[in-house]
């Protein structure tokens, strides 16, 4: 198969990107450091910075002394007020929309719970409702809006703009949620699934800035992943790489809706954890245990919430289905490690909140000790800065990344 060529423009669209995104990713940047780190000829980085300074893009920021002194060089930073993206995240239970500025850091963000019914005019109504809300609240100026981010579980058909085959969203296959919601809210629409884009959003603002290669867990109602390998998104041939839920971690498990048995996602979604506390609190006696004492007064009151609380403080039930948890999660992070080589690993999204250092401790221990790359070097491991609002954060940063990073698919493509 022949590799596409490219033209003078494209060249010009890229190199322009390259040079945004250094700018981006640095406190502060000279035209001679930026030229340094991307090869490109100080004459054309001049050009680019200039242009970019006349769109407000960028803007000077004083001026410092090189490593070797001499005449002091101007530093360059992006000018976050320049523009806005708004970012959405559709969960089965809840729709959370945050809008942020062009160093993604969010304004505002809002939440309310998904529709009951799920039905998609309904939910689509909601969207645009909560878009406009927050707008409103943010103060932003819709003429600086770049587009509109939407994260929703996976997998996608992104040709046709459309969720297929999410379990929890049975009624929304095919339903061409991208240009529904486009004609709802008066804005471009850019449509991920919500693990692809809290990987985004950790390139963009968070733990992943500056890394080449890393990948995202990410836990909600679900449990997906998202890769970011030589600075780019992977998304794979049908656009839905980085099911990380559906490796399998139990051969004998319990089946998953996916076809296979023991997934990861079927025995560490937050359903899974809460049933095999009940299971094991029912099982009694546990006198240690506060989260046992609460559930003699009221099953339903040990949620997936009071248990991630319960383990964060150290009761010995819910660690101990936490850290099990957590070991399956660590399996599936070394297969990563071994087939992938990368960098870093990030933990992120609302299923582990309040628990997410014993989640990093037990991966961490993993990939210190079982892939074959660690006499090399020992992978990272990282919690979300992102913390729950990972996915909404990522769903705006998708609008960033798309606008403003440079896209080797773009520059490529015929």
């Amino acid at each position: 198969m022949r590799q596409a060529g490219t033209n003078l423009p494209k060249v010009g669209r890229y190199n322009r990107a390259v040079v945004l995104d250094q700018i981006q990713l640095a406190d502060g940047i000279s035209r001679v450091e930026i030229a340094q780190h991307t090869g490109l000829t100080p004459q054309t980085v001049s050009g680019i910075v200039r242009r970019l300074l006349d769109e407000g893009i960028v803007r000077e920021d004083g001026a410092s002394k090189g490593s070797s002194g001499g005449k002091p060089r101007t530093t360059l930073r992006l000018n976050a007020d320049a523009g806005s993206a708004v970012g959405l995240h559709f969960d089965p239970v809840e729709l959370s929309c945050t809008v942020v500025d062009l160093l993604g850091r969010p304004l505002v963000v809002r939440r309310r719970p998904t529709h009951p019914s799920n039905d998609p005019v309904e939910v689509v109504k909601g969207m645009a409702e909560l878009v406009a809300d927050a707008l409103a609240e943010a103060g932003v100026d819709r003429s600086k809006v770049l587009g509109l981010g939407l994260a929703t579980p996976g997998p996608i058909d992104a040709t046709q703009g459309a969720i297929v085959g999410a379990p929890q969203l049975a009624r929304w296959t095919r339903i061409p949620v991208q240009h529904m919601l486009s004609e709802a809210t008066g804005l471009p629409v850019t449509l991920d699934n919500d693990a692809t884009a809290a990987a985004v959003g950790e390139r963009w603002s968070g733990a992943g800035r500056g890394v080449a290669d890393f990948a995202y867990f990410f836990f909600g109602t679900g449990i997906g992943g998202g890769l970011i390998l030589n600075h780019q998104v992977y998304r794979g041939g049908s656009l839905n790489a980085g099911e990380f839920g559906h490796s399998c971690v139990l051969a004998d498990g319990p089946e998953c809706y996916c076809g296979n048995r023991g997934c990861l996602e079927r025995l560490a979604n937050p359903e899974a954890i809460v049933a095999e506390v009940h299971r094991r609190l029912a099982a009694g006696p546990h006198a240690d245990s506060a989260l046992a004492r609460a559930f003699v007064k009221d099953p339903d009151a040990v949620d997936h919430a009071a248990i991630q609380r319960a383990a964060a403080a150290g009761d010995p039930v819910a660690a101990a289905v936490v850290d099990e948890v957590a070991e399956y999660v660590a399996s599936v992070a070394v297969n990563i490690a071994n087939f992938i080589d990368v960098d870093l690993i990030v933990l992120g999204g609302h299923g582990i909140q309040h628990v997410e250092s014993r989640y990093v401790d037990v991966v961490a221990a993993a990939l210190a000790t079982r892939p074959l790359s660690r006499h090399v070097r020992v992978v990272r491991v990282e919690a979300s800065p992102l913390g729950a609002d990972a996915a909404v954060v990522g769903s705006a940063a998708l609008v960033l990344h798309a606008t403003y990073s440079p896209q080797l698919s773009a520059l490529l493509a015929d």
